[in-house]
């Protein structure tokens, strides 16, 4: 009966039921099979009120919008390419650069293909670059963002791991520091295939040099931006104000700079982006809520302690745990939404995890940059069909442009996950 049940859910999942719904009625349907009132889901859901840094996702969701909403990302361009363009792969660095930065504050790496796609596009192609090399660096650097501070996912798998009552305590603050190595290392393997590509010799004739003007130029029209990472990040390593802290700051100092300084979005506009902004958050916590529900039903029924007895019947070393684990999350990663990745399968893996001696902040980074990768990866990464739409190209034509950027990626993800200094370098 139980398999029949969920055979059922998963198909209810397949045929495009709810998330949240298929979630919260298997949560119903375990505390039901084991006599349990079912008012627990209610107070599962309940306790998400009692989370303070969860105030933290709908600010920098907020902000992220503004952000995406305003002429920022041109800015945003206009300044790294001021400052790195005369380099060799100037042009393609500043992509990089570009779309981590904006991921990271953005939360979501398909915004970021769609708001700076229609500037690197056409500039990159300018620059020499050939058309696959353009739309593989665009499509795959849509999501490198999500390793650094304040990424959306990173403050999600925090919440979500905090709610295990684990032994090694997770914070986000660590999760952020964590991140920083990691993200830097894709950035640098992906800048150092970008430097070698070779371009249209007319198009290098013409090779932008250093200017000074502009760069002063570039610093004054970023003036009001500038400060922001410097205030957040400095901020929260500093040890001057909490997430949820620098997240309200965040959102009221875009608002500010977006609305009433910079006039970028009228006070029309700002109730659409607002709605739009929020849509997201509601479908998060609406998941996250009755996922907490579910958390508790599996803990409660041994479901993980079940998991960790089969898997090492068959597994007993750390190293082929650690690769099967890559193999599983990489095919997670093309199938299911990050979001609803980190709140439907954390609470199943962490405690196997730790069981075979990884380290939650760890896991969580090597967790999120296999999901990165799994955005690109053939046949139905999310990244590849958005990017398809964006720039009206067959899928198939992206799937043979990513392979180099890939195959890369896929190199750093492996030293992420067997190298857990990298992650934990700066973790006390």
């Amino acid at each position: 009966m139980a398999i029949l049940i969920s055979a059922l859910f998963i198909l209810l999942a397949l045929m495009g039921a709810p998330l949240f719904a298929v979630i919260a009625a298997s949560a119903l349907w375990g505390f039901f099979q084991q006599d349990i009132n079912l008012s627990v889901v209610a107070i599962e859901i309940y306790r998400l009120t009692e989370m303070p840094v969860l105030t933290a996702i709908p600010l920098f969701t907020f902000a992220g919008y503004l952000l995406g909403e305003s002429k920022a990302p041109q800015r945003l361009v206009r300044i790294t390419d001021a400052l790195l363009g005369w380099m060799p792969g100037g042009l393609a660095i500043v992509a990089l650069i570009a779309c981590a930065l904006f991921t990271a504050f953005t939360g979501a790496s398909g915004v970021t293909i769609v708001a700076l796609g229609a500037l690197l596009y056409p500039a990159l192609k300018k620059a020499g670059y050939s058309t696959n090399f353009n739309l593989g660096l665009i499509t795959t650097s849509g999501s490198l963002g999500l390793l650094f501070a304040p990424s959306l996912p990173l403050i999600l798998y925090g919440v979500v791991a905090q709610q295990l009552a684990l032994d090694i305590p997770v914070s986000i603050d660590d999760l952020f520091l964590a991140g920083i190595i990691p993200g830097t290392l894709m950035l640098v393997a992906l800048s150092i295939y970008s430097a070698i590509q070779p371009r249209d010799p007319a198009a290098l004739a013409n090779k932008t040099k250093f200017d000074a003007k502009e760069a002063i130029a570039a610093i004054k029209d970023t003036a009001w931006e500038a400060p922001l990472p410097i205030i957040v990040l400095g901020g929260i390593y500093g040890g001057f104000i909490a997430v949820s802290e620098a997240a309200a700051i965040t959102a009221f100092y875009v608002l500010l700079v977006s609305v009433v300084i910079r006039k970028e979005i009228s006070l029309r506009r700002l109730p659409i982006v607002m709605r739009d902004s929020m849509k997201l958050v509601g479908a998060i916590m609406v998941i996250l809520a009755v996922s907490l529900a579910s958390t508790n039903y599996m803990i409660d029924a041994g479901i993980p302690t079940a998991i960790f007895d089969f898997i090492s019947e068959h597994i007993d070393s750390q190293l082929t745990f650690l690769f099967l684990l890559f193999l599983f999350l990489l095919v997670l990663g093309m199938m299911l939404d990050i979001f609803s990745a980190i709140v439907i399968m954390v609470p199943i893996i962490l405690p196997i995890a730790i069981q075979f001696g990884i380290h939650p902040v760890h896991l969580g980074i090597l967790f999120l940059a296999n999901m990165q990768l799994g955005y690109f990866t053939p046949p139905v990464g999310m990244n590849l069909f958005i990017a398809s739409f964006r720039f009206q190209r067959p899928v198939t034509e992206l799937y043979r442009a990513t392979i180099p950027f890939f195959f890369i990626l896929l190199t750093t993800v492996l030293l992420i996950t067997y190298v857990p200094w990298l992650s934990l370098v700066f973790i006390d």
